[in-house]
């Protein structure tokens, strides 16, 4: 029997059925499971860079807990090539079963796995591992789950419809910190600090000449997220047991219209890999800084960089994802009237004008006494050889140069410095005082204790006469949360409308993303086709975002240098977009080709 497109154009233009509805909330409501397995990290990534790379110097560390992040969505492209074909070629319904099942063990598992302390090098090669398996599996899951809504949605609102879809990313980081807000108030109010030791089970020595304390959430309480996961995964499971096939794959199937090489067929031709192409560098390139701009990076940026204690932040955040998922269906819906392409490209353009001033107005309102504090001169003089880029993926490198101590000293307290050349020891000018620092490397022992107490002293004491708030205690004008309601003041407030910004922002151009990306690509090669240049714009454009801004900004020593990549990025999609992507992809008839 012919398979007549226009018929098929008609019933999709129908009202959904309640089955139908039915169908794409159960699809909408696994997809969040997933995202918030894989978002806990994200979350926690701080916390838990102190468990597994602890024997890495502290200043690295963020960077590296950020990279073991990037390291699942690295590898996401790789997901879509494998479960994209499987889409293709056996269906949407059994490809969703195995990348549920692969990111919920994962996730599990993490929350088992001893820390250095107790394994060694063994214990983060694991997890990076385990975050591998997660981003195989969630390269599988989105472009399947968007697939399979567009085929059941009416042709006149798929924006709308396949914009639940993207709620899911959203939701799950919502999910996510809601579980760590109440499980970290809960395990912090009933059990103890529990003192740090060092990998021989030593304490490790504060200042003070005390043992370093941490709270019982920092030290095993942050696992609890990952293992009660568990339980979101057989919810997951059973959700996609119920789920039927996608009528529009079931009926090419049954019609013997199914590309037998969908890789190949998808990439292996100019015409189609032309596709990817601009759907990449034309859409999800931008869309994906912004998004991890928007919600990581900010999250991030709000806790490590501004100093707001993980609680609070994660509060703010929570709040502003809150009052911005909406905007979600407000844009899918906009872009069903006028179209994917403006909204999208409108978001990129308008994070790329805002983002300097929104992320300098962040640190003014939420640390106003270390905003203030960084309007005093710092000068870092070293020799022209005598610094790295304090980005080191693979772990071997060791930052010991006097240049380098001194930049990842001033790094980890929040300080924008310049930087001058002069032969010699590397000096830090806070003010008037001169500070020279020391090569890690020529020392050893005692000597090299002693010296790094000499240098970290009279930082500390320089930084703290500029009004840098080094300790907690010292800093009344930073903000803080006691519950997950305090957020009723005029700072707090103001924290959460500028993240909210940053959220609209994600979903200008988030919320209409699926619906472009499924137009664009023919029915026998959409799931393969969508799927790859999404992961890589989101794997590797997006999730790299955090770790990469931050060295930028540790190297630099400006604490916003690093928004630079999401700007040059989100401006080159800008570009590219306008010229190449098509205009009315929204009128398109997806069940013609």
């Amino acid at each position: 029997m012919a398979y007549n497109t226009t018929d098929v154009g008609e019933v999709r233009s129908r009202p959904m059925t309640p089955e139908e509805k039915k169908v794409i909330i159960a699809s909408s409501a696994g997809t969040i499971f997933e995202w918030y397995d894989f978002y806990l990290y994200g979350s926690l990534a701080a916390i838990i860079g102190a468990q597994f790379f602890t024997a890495f110097p502290e200043a690295t560390r963020n960077v590296f807990a950020l990279l073991a992040f990037a390291a699942g969505f690295i590898v996401r492209p790789f997901g879509a090539l494998v479960f994209g074909s499987l889409g293709d070629l056996v269906g949407r319904k059994y490809t969703f079963l195995v990348t549920i099942l692969i990111m919920g063990i994962s996730t599990f598992l993490v929350g088992l796995l001893p820390g250095y302390a107790s394994w060694g090098v063994a214990a983060p090669i694991i997890l990076i591992v385990l975050r591998m398996l997660q981003g195989l599996a969630l390269g599988g899951e989105y472009g399947g789950a968007a697939v399979y809504v567009a085929e059941h949605a009416p042709a006149n609102r798929r924006g709308y419809y396949t914009a639940f879809i993207q709620t899911t990313a959203t939701l799950g980081l919502l999910l996510s910190l809601i579980v760590i807000l109440i499980v970290q108030g809960y395990v912090n109010a009933n059990y103890p600090m529990v003192g740090v030791v060092d990998l021989q089970g030593a304490p490790v020595m504060g200042p003070d000449g005390q043992q370093t304390m941490i709270t019982a959430f920092n030290s095993w309480g942050w696992r609890i997220p990952f293992l009660g996961s568990i339980f979101l995964l057989l919810i997951s499971l059973y959700i996609r047991l119920q789920m039927e096939e996608s009528p529009a794959f079931t009926k090419m199937k049954e019609e013997g219209r199914a590309s037998k090489a969908p890789m190949r067929e998808a990439f292996g031709n100019w015409k189609n890999g032309k596709i990817a192409l601009i759907a990449l560098f034309g859409l999800t390139a931008g869309q994906a800084v912004v998004w991890y701009s928007g919600q990581f990076y900010a999250l991030f940026f709000v806790q490590n960089v501004v100093k707001v204690d993980s609680f609070s932040a994660n509060v703010f955040v929570a709040w502003s994802l809150i009052l911005g998922t909406g905007g979600f269906l407000f844009f899918g819906s906009l872009s069903d009237r006028i179209g994917r392409k403006p909204i999208i490209l409108a978001g990129c353009l308008l994070a790329a004008l805002t983002y300097f001033p929104v992320f300098e107005h962040l640190t003014r309102t939420a640390n106003p006494m270390l905003y203030q504090a960084q309007q005093t001169p710092v000068t870092v003089t070293h020799a022209p050889d005598d610094c790295s880029f304090q980005f080191n993926p693979t772990g071997t490198a060791k930052f010991t140069s006097s240049c380098d101590i001194a930049k990842a000293s001033l790094a980890k307290a929040s300080v924008n410095y310049t930087s001058a050349e002069a032969e010699g020891v590397t000096t830090v000018t806070v003010g008037d005082t001169v500070i020279p620092s020391y090569d890690g490397a020529a020392l050893t022992g005692d000597a090299l204790a002693a010296e790094k107490a000499r240098f970290d002293g009279a930082v500390t004491a320089a930084l703290g006469q500029a009004g840098y708030p080094l300790a907690a205690g010292d800093n009344t004008t930073v903000a803080k949360a006691s519950h997950f309601f305090d957020i009723f003041t005029g700072q707090k407030l103001m924290i959460v409308i500028t993240l909210t910004y940053l959220i609209l922002l994600v979903t200008m151009v988030y919320g209409p993303i699926a619906a472009a990306l499924v137009e664009l690509f023919p029915t026998r090669i959409r799931y393969s086709g969508l799927s790859l240049p999404y992961h890589i714009g989101n794997g590797w454009f997006g999730g790299l975002l955090p770790a990469t801004a931050f060295a930028i900004s540790a190297q630099t020593g400006n604490i916003y240098a690093g928004l630079w990549y999401a700007i040059v990025v989100a401006l080159m999609t800008v570009v590219i977009g306008t010229i190449f992507v098509p205009n009315g992809t929204h009128k398109k008839d997806i069940f013609a080709e």
